[in-house]
């Protein structure tokens, strides 16, 4: 293929808005990761459908691989261009085209940032609950299957995207689905597409479900005398149906984290962060039942956050775990887990998780949405020490081979990307194989971000 050829035909469909500059590449060849930078050859910033569309079949044309691009947020090094080609950069796609207040649904651009999202719902009665721990583009989500801290309430992506505009391989533009809050028309495309990893097309456009925002909110911090015993209230208060909107686990290395990093003055010790949505009423029996699941297994007294400051000051500081966890030490990268298990369960994964944690001597704060049986350890690593490198990597392996010799996944939320790629034919043994085949059928020369999600077999 001539590459000055292509890239000139790259600019007759977006024109000024193409660039193999190096710097550009390279910001464009990274995420949020310890994984090393791989560049794509070229990066495209569409602004419509119809140019994605046309970027697509131009590189179907000439058989150069397709990377989706949205905030860059990823860990498990998802936007990673391995066989180069071009980057598709959806930033510019970020329009909110519709808010129906009577229909409780938004429809938006897939470049579309969370936090943009929440300005432009501010005021109308409405939210959007799902929140992962960065602020990404709403396509990127879907991609990932995201999740966040309202995901034990709420559910995750794939419970709250009703429909889908989609550009597939060949650059066809299809919608999954309607508006309508249910549907037994065909196959569930819209599920297909979402935690695809845009191993089978570009998401574009998407329309989202809206919740009505809660008539009250109550936040609590509640420590506990070990995590075995946090964890095990988060499970009573599920067993028993509280409809807590969130439950969040930070083991006492986290907490001395969030403190330094945001400023805050919480007790160093296994905390559970907790929210309540609902009517007055309804709030007061749920955190008294809480408070007794609590009380029965060792926990201080609550502190609750009422003041609408200081509730959003503690979900920024939970918020920013991450980056707080890698400030703890200069110049280190996160290398960050997501298993889930069955809840039952959970209390037992996590505390030989720290057992092992100990005995590895890496520096690992645990965080979890332990509501969901979903943590993630939140290894901090210098990935130029080759002997550091090896036992965080070892101890991540270990860390998903209890979780899956306990029924459950190598990967909550986080995705597979090329991170997780290892473990997928470990966990779908049978599966795998229909996976491929749905993969070939849509995209029969691999070409939608080539080396992702589906591990050869």
């Amino acid at each position: 293929m001539d590459k000055q050829r292509f890239f000139e035909q790259l600019q007759g469909i977006v024109p000024a808005r193409v660039s193999n500059q190096k710097a550009v590449l390279n910001e464009h060849g990274a995420g949020f990761s310890y994984h090393a930078c791989t560049p794509p050859d070229w990066v495209v910033y569409p602004e419509t459908t119809g140019e994605v569309a046309d970027i697509v079949r131009l590189c179907a044309a000439h058989v150069v691989p397709v990377v989706p691009f949205g905030a860059g947020t990823s860990v498990e090094g998802h936007i990673l261009a391995l066989k180069g080609g071009v980057c598709v950069d959806l930033r510019r796609m970020n329009r909110v085209l519709e808010i129906n207040g009577a229909d409780m649904y938004t429809t938006i651009e897939a470049g579309v940032t969370r936090n943009q999202l929440d300005q432009a719902l501010e005021g109308s009665g409405f939210f959007f609950p799902i929140g992962p721990g960065v602020n990404a583009t709403l396509g990127g989500m879907a991609s990932t299957r995201a999740s966040g801290t309202n995901a034990v309430r709420y559910g995750t992506m794939k419970d709250n995207v009703l429909t889908m505009k989609v550009v597939l391989p060949d650059g066809q533009v299809i919608s999954t689905g309607s508006k309508a809050r249910k549907s037994s028309a065909g196959y569930d495309l819209t599920r297909l597409f979402i935690g695809a990893e845009g191993t089978l097309g570009i998401i574009t456009e998407l329309t989202l479900k809206l919740h009505s925002y809660p008539q009250a909110i109550y936040a609590a911090v509640c420590t506990f005398p070990s995590v075995e015993a946090a964890v095990n209230t988060a499970i009573r208060t599920i067993q028993k149906g509280i409809p807590v909107a969130k439950i969040e686990l930070l083991d006492a290395q986290m907490m001395k984290a969030i403190n330094l990093y945001s400023g805050l003055d919480y007790t160093q010790a296994p905390t559970l962060f907790l929210e309540f949505h609902g009517s007055q009423a309804e709030l007061n029996q749920q955190v008294a039942q809480v408070q007794a699941f609590a009380q029965a297994h060792g926990a201080d007294a609550f502190l609750w956050e009422k003041d609408e400051a200081r509730r959003l000051k503690l979900w920024r500081a939970r918020t920013d775990a991450a980056p707080a966890a890698v400030a703890l030490r200069a110049g280190a990268q996160l290398m960050s887990t997501d298993v889930c298990v069955p809840i039952s369960r959970l209390s037992g994964c996590i505390v030989e998780t720290q057992a092992d944690i100990e005995k590895t001597g890496i520096l690992a704060p645990i965080l979890g949405h332990v509501g969901d049986g979903n943590f993630h350890l939140t290894i901090v690593i210098d990935p130029n020490n080759p002997d550091e490198m090896a036992r965080a990597k070892a101890l991540n392996e270990r860390l998903v081979e209890r979780a899956l010799r306990m029924e459950g996944t190598c990967t909550g939320e986080h995705g597979i990307g090329v991170g997780k790629l290892p473990y997928m034919a470990q966990e779908h043994p049978q599966a795998i194989h229909t996976m491929w085949a749905i993969k070939k059928a849509l995209d029969p020369h691999n070409l939608m971000n080539p080396g992702k999600l589906l591990p050869e077999v």
